[in-house]
């Protein structure tokens, strides 16, 4: 049942609720806060809306810079991470536009909203359904310089193997590199923290499937969560990465979703599940379809993986992501599809096998990504091959029932690979985004702000100089 205004002041009476604090998402995908004091929660804030900076989120020009934000009421969750009773909400932003303030159509929020309403003018489906793996490290501490005379990266976690001979925070059961998966206690010094994680998620309305530890010896988890609404999850993704950082901090260590914190262990992806339904029905499912999958689930498949390219620049916007894409990680590098294997971009799962759970994944994605973004556009690059019919088995990508990792040079050359650079995943979306632009879901202006600032990244990254590189050139 949806929350009113009335139901929110009431909540507040009763939490003794003194601040309400409004999260919003950059351009970038990072959350923007502002908070009102509890009393200031009016019916005018819900008609008029609360004005901010535009510019300072990446979407607007200085110049035409003044929008609002409406709160969504029935995000309002009690932010324990704030030491006066403080009650969080999202917001929404709108244009000022007289009479009315319409939904900014490059806010992030408003983009997947959007690309829901055309997936149901499609015809195809009715709901999107996704699951999100959320992988990250834990960290005791990590220092960083980028000085003028400093570039250098320092990082400590005592369940690491390097840390065996450390007197800080020792127990003397550290992991060897690439050793963690689901190893028990007390080798796993962090299962209460991500129970706590796991508990903190359920207050801001997340369904947790289960945690564990991640195969990365050096402090990787992962926190799966139960499949739901896009639109939901997409809110879930904001708020599981506010919950996991704070509750590492609370704790007196650190939370990252780099994709390639260490060169040595597993990257961190956030793998999407995915499925449609229409009036209920599952889309995907035919019981005499390979893998139980019907010919609507191949042809989404086929569109994923013709725009698997461009969507790296969306999915995977970070130069760090590119390191996590490589070789011998578990981590996808070849454009195709199979049956429980993860060394291709796209995975279907074995163990989903009823019509209501029939589904793949898509591997690719990481936690840099702006999540809104990310899956309105995995639902578009899926919905454009619906739409043309593309068989992923004709294209030649799959299925791939083999470790694509060991094949031969000859035929790994006759394989399509993800870009391995954000520069070649920019220069995809730049000849390939009509997919993205239909039914008016992404405003062109918007995917050429995208490109122009991966561009900016990429460039500010190529000109530092990297500590290997003295390690490779300093004495010729």
């Amino acid at each position: 049942m949806s929350k009113t205004l009335k139901d929110i002041q009431n909540l507040i009476k009763e939490e003794r609720i003194e601040m309400v604090d409004f999260k919003l998402t950059d351009i970038d995908g990072r959350w923007r806060h502002l908070s009102i004091p509890a009393q200031n929660l009016t019916q005018s804030v819900m008609e008029q809306g609360i004005g901010f900076d535009g510019s300072n989120y990446g979407y607007a020009p200085v110049e035409n810079s003044d929008m609002v934000f409406i709160p969504v009421l029935d995000s309002a969750v009690i932010d324990r991470y704030s030491k006066i009773p403080t009650l969080s909400m999202i917001g929404d932003a709108r244009v000022i536009d007289l009479p009315d303030n319409r939904p900014f159509d490059q806010y992030p929020r408003n983009v997947a909203i959007r690309a829901l309403e055309y997936m149901k003018e499609t015809g195809v489906a009715d709901q999107m359904v996704i699951g999100p793996e959320y992988e990250f490290y834990l960290f005791d501490k990590v220092k960083y310089n980028t000085d003028y005379f400093n570039t250098s990266v320092e990082i400590h976690t005592s369940q690491a193997a390097y840390a065996s001979g450390s007197d800080e925070n020792n127990n003397g059961f550290q992991v060897l590199p690439g050793a963690g998966y689901h190893n028990s206690l007390p080798t796993d010094i962090r299962n209460d923290l991500r129970s706590r994680m796991c508990l903190a998620m359920k207050e801001w309305g997340i369904d947790v499937k289960y945690h564990h530890p991640e195969v990365g010896g050096s402090g990787q988890m992962e926190i799966e969560v139960e499949l739901g609404d896009m639109l939901k999850l997409a809110d879930d993704t904001m708020s599981a990465k506010y919950v996991i950082k704070n509750e590492a901090v609370a704790d007196g260590i650190t939370a990252t979703f780099m994709p390639k914190p260490l060169a040595s262990e597993a990257g961190s992806g956030m793998h999407v599940h995915m499925l449609l339904f229409k009036k209920g029905k599952p889309v995907f499912y035919n019981s005499k379809g390979y893998a139980q999958l019907s010919d609507t689930a191949h042809y989404f498949m086929g569109g994923l993986l013709t725009h698997a390219r461009s969507l790296c620049a969306i999915t995977n916007p970070s130069t760090n992501s590119y390191k996590r894409l490589v070789p011998g990680f578990e981590a996808p590098v070849t454009i195709g599809y199979a049956m429980s294997n993860r060394s291709a971009v796209i995975r279907i799962p074995a163990y989903a096998k009823t019509p209501d759970k029939k589904r793949f994944e898509l591997r690719n994605p990481d936690a840099t990504c702006n999540p809104y973004y990310a899956y309105a556009a995995i639902l578009m690059a899926g919905l454009d091959g619906v739409s043309r019919k593309i068989d992923p088995h004709k294209m030649g990508w799959g299925p791939f029932d083999c470790n694509l990792y060991t094949l031969s040079d000859e035929e790994k050359a006759k394989l399509t690979g993800l870009p391995t650079s954000l520069d070649e995943a920019v220069a995809a979306l730049e000849k390939d985004n009509d997919y993205l632009t239909a039914g008016g879901v992404f405003p062109k202006r918007l995917i050429d702000q995208i490109i122009a600032r991966d561009k900016k990244s990429a460039a500010a990254i190529s000109k530092l100089p990297h500590p290997m590189e003295f390690a490779l050139y300093y004495d010729l």
